[in-house]
């Protein structure tokens, strides 16, 4: 350390460079970017490493404000920088400097910086993300299903985050339209954003002029993101936390963002301005997006509880026009990174932007499924039409002309960010087919005709089939599900495989190799004993039948349907660890209640008997007051398919 002091100020000497000069252009940029004043910290940094001056420090920070502005290429001069004088840095600057590589177009280094940050993180969720190396040939397979042009309302300056309501085009903008104030923003160096609408023709997409919003929602901070109740008598917006002409700030100083909601008053203006019930000064809630039943809406924050930078939340709209409790969307969509600009259509899917699951570089558009219960999965890349090696957000889309709106930084634009609309000519649907053939195990003999179900993971029959000429079963199914296939043949053992089906369009193979049934049963015998049951499970002192049992039960039922004359005797027995008498009567409650099971599933009362024998049938000498093991008493508990006629 001391040497390298040496050496720096001897080169600061040559240089003929005060070190004190030095030092207070370094504070002065530490101060700037202390404040998130970005382009004045670049300003001031670029001065000093510019004569000779290296800092780990001021290279991640040079890096960090470049990064932050989405400006990649900067990010990835200093980042480098940074990482040729000590790659033993903190493990998000690995993943910082891949996403800007990217964006410079250099894959191959950009990959291994990924493959060091997985070494590094490995309970970071982007890990997981990234384990498939063949990301990127998804997304070119996702890839060429846009037409996409300017939207024709763009400036010089940022343009951004658009929503289309009642034949207009609502979008956030830094132009500069005012005559008297102009403020910029530190961050950026742009002038803050207002909400600015044009007339957009809904066949084409093509826009009119553009028009400042003219309402109390415009303020002197910035505003952005708006979207609009069916009726139009409401708007939820994102605007810095500014209302009632105070603005509020966290407990660094700092004006972060809020959502806020405005109504029309009887004079058709929008003067009633309120700012949602889930916000606060020290967490920042943005970017809305509502469902199209307006019960729920959707969010981006950074509030505690957030996996990463910024999460998606929902929150429930009440009747009474209150909100619920806001609920994280969870990891299958939220990484470390950040999650951003949701928005949700009428056919279970939610678009958002993110730059923490695999992409082409800063924030890229995903799709995911909303589930009935609420839960997302399937998250998808939409590809390279959309995406970019920059930042790509704030996608929505009308579903029934597949038109819609997206906004980027990417080459070739107007400004620092651009709108641009676009047409799906094909969209985006996962198809999934799981596959197989049937065989013997001893022989790898195919087997045409055997019956094949498929069974969801709460044992829900979804489809059935029968193994073809050559042994072959198909299932369309769900991408990203989990099920479970049961083969039956006569003469064979039936046997039932799970499988995870694959998130991506192809087809999923599961073979299914039969073993030859050696049980041959005749009046007398114990038929639970060809499918090794040796007991029908149930909740503890209950005698409704579980999953479990259920799958057992199907075996005997395939057999009783295969042999219409076949009648079964069914038993269940016990162990000696309660009362003689509560024994009895819980084991007969459960002979009865398999008895029913297989009568509701379609079989004769007349063919099915059965009775409880409790402990009076104990098959080793664990009786009242002998110690044995659990296994031992587990022997005991045992239910019997005793063949009474063939």
């Amino acid at each position: 350390m001391k040497n390298y002091t040496l050496l720096f100020l001897t080169i600061i000497s040559s240089l003929s460079f005060s070190a004190y000069a030095q030092k207070a252009k370094i504070n002065s940029g530490d101060k700037k970017y202390d404040n998130y004043a970005y382009v004045d910290a670049i300003k001031t940094y670029e001065k000093v490493a510019n004569k000779g001056y290296k800092s780990e420090d001021m290279f991640k920070k040079l890096g960090n404000a470049y990064y932050f502005n989405s400006n990649f290429e900067g990010a990835a001069k200093w980042y480098g920088e940074l990482f040729a004088m000590n790659t033993n840095v903190e493990p998000e600057y690995y993943y910082r400097y891949a996403q800007s590589l990217k964006s410079t177009g250099d894959i191959a280094k950009a990959n291994k910086m990924l493959d060091e940050f997985k070494l590094k993180s490995k309970n970071d969720s982007r890990t997981k993300f990234y384990k498939d190396v063949n990301y990127l040939d998804q997304i070119k397979s996702n890839s060429g299903r846009y037409k996409v042009e300017d939207a024709g309302i763009n400036s010089k300056y940022s343009d951004y985050g658009s929503y289309v309501y009642d034949n207009k085009i609502y979008f956030a903008s830094a132009r500069d339209t005012g005559n008297f104030t102009k403020r910029k923003h530190k961050w950026t160096g742009e002038y803050f954003t207002n909400i600015y609408n044009a007339d957009v023709n809904p066949e084409t997409g093509n826009a009119g002029k553009v028009n400042k919003f003219r309402s109390a929602i415009n303020t002197k901070f910035h505003e952005s993101s708006p979207v609009f109740t069916k009726d139009g008598k409401t708007v939820y917006f994102t605007r810095n936390n500014y209302i009632d002409g105070k603005k509020g700030k966290d407990d660094h100083k700092i004006t972060l963002i809020k959502i806020y909601k405005a109504t029309l008053d009887q004079k058709n203006k929008w003067n009633t301005i309120t700012e949602l019930p889930f916000n606060s000064d020290n967490y920042s809630v943005g970017h809305p997006a509502l469902s199209p039943d307006e019960k729920t809406l959707y969010f981006s924050s950074d509030m505690p509880g957030s996996i990463g930078q910024s999460d998606l939340y929902k929150v429930s709209i009440n009747p009474s026009g209150g909100y619920g409790t806001p609920e994280n969307l969870g990891s299958e969509i939220n990484t470390e990174g950040k999650e951003t600009y949701p928005f949700v259509t009428n056919e279970n899917e939610i678009y958002f932007s993110s730059d923490g699951h695999p992409g082409l570089g800063g924030l890229d558009v995903f799709v995911a499924n909303i589930e009935d219960d609420g839960k997302v999965s399937n998250v998808q890349n939409v590809g390279g039409d959309i995406n970019s090696p920059k930042d790509d957000f704030a996608y929505i889309i009308d579903t029934s002309t597949r038109r819609g709106f997206f906004s980027s930084n990417k080459d070739g634009g107007q400004g620092s960010d651009d709108i641009y609309k676009f047409l799906e000519t094909k969209k985006l649907k996962c198809i999934q087919e799981l596959e197989g053939v049937i065989t013997d195990l001893e022989t790898g003999t195919i087997l045409p005709g055997a019956k094949i179900t498929l069974f969801d993971n709460q044992m829900n029959v979804k489809n059935s089939t029968v193994s073809d000429n050559y042994g072959k079963y198909t299932f369309p199914v769900d991408c990203g599900k989990a099920y479970l296939v049961r083969a039956e043949k006569p003469e064979y053992t039936t046997k039932e495989l799970s499988v995870n089906i694959s998130k991506t369009t192809g087809k999923t193979t599961l073979p299914i190799a039969l073993e030859k049934s050696t049980c041959k049963v005749t009046v007398g015998d114990d038929l639970g004993k060809c499918f090794g049951i040796k007991m029908i499970y149930f909740d503890l002192d209950k005698s409704n039948i579980r999953t479990e049992a259920a799958l057992d039960l199907e075996k005997i039922l395939v057999v009783l349907n295969e042999y219409p004359t076949m009648k079964l005797d069914i038993r269940s027995h016990t162990d000696s660890r309660a009362t003689h008498q509560y024994n009895e009567a819980l084991s007969d409650r459960r002979a009865k209640s398999t008895i029913k099971w297989l009568i509701k599933n379609g079989i004769t009362p007349n063919r099915l008997t059965g009775k409880g024998f409790g402990e009076t049938q104990l098959v080793n000498k664990c009786s009242d007051g002998v110690k044995c093991t659990e296994e031992e008493h587990q022997a005991n508990r045992r239910s019997e398919f005793i063949i009474t006629a063939l």
